[in-house]
């Protein structure tokens, strides 16, 4: 069901975990299955420098949380947001199309957490 990619991922997620003092922090959920998922992302001169996320859902969101620090490590803002649910699939080589739904909240919750880290900003 699984390709090696994903299946590695999901025996081996990086990143996981969360961060103390996160400069940002993003949650999301999927109505529709019940995952949810929140990254923290710690930011040094506008570059994400650490990345963590936690995840309760399936394989397909553990393995989507996994890349999507993977590809947001050592990104600028900008470059971060830019970074999309789509990209999150794609890198990890296609998922199954019933599990598309699962990976279909990474990029947002990474987005999230980029926001919370500009309101941060700005409030101080």
């Amino acid at each position: 069901m699984y390709n090696d990619t994903v299946l590695d991922h999901l025996s081996n997620p990086r990143n996981i975990g969360t961060l103390v003092n996160a400069d940002g922090e993003g949650h999301i959920g999927n109505p529709v299955d019940g995952d949810k998922i929140t990254v923290y992302v710690k930011v040094s001169v506008d570059i994400i420098e650490d990345i963590k996320y936690k995840v309760f859902g399936c394989g397909a969101a553990i393995a989507a949380g996994s890349m999507l620090t993977e590809l947001a490590m050592g990104k600028s803002i900008a470059e971060a947001m830019n970074i999309t649910n789509e990209d999150v699939a794609n890198a990890l080589g296609g998922l199954p199309e019933s599990k598309l739904l699962c990976s279909n909240i990474a990029a947002t919750a990474l987005h999230n957490a980029i926001q919370d880290y500009k309101n941060k900003k700005q409030s101080s």
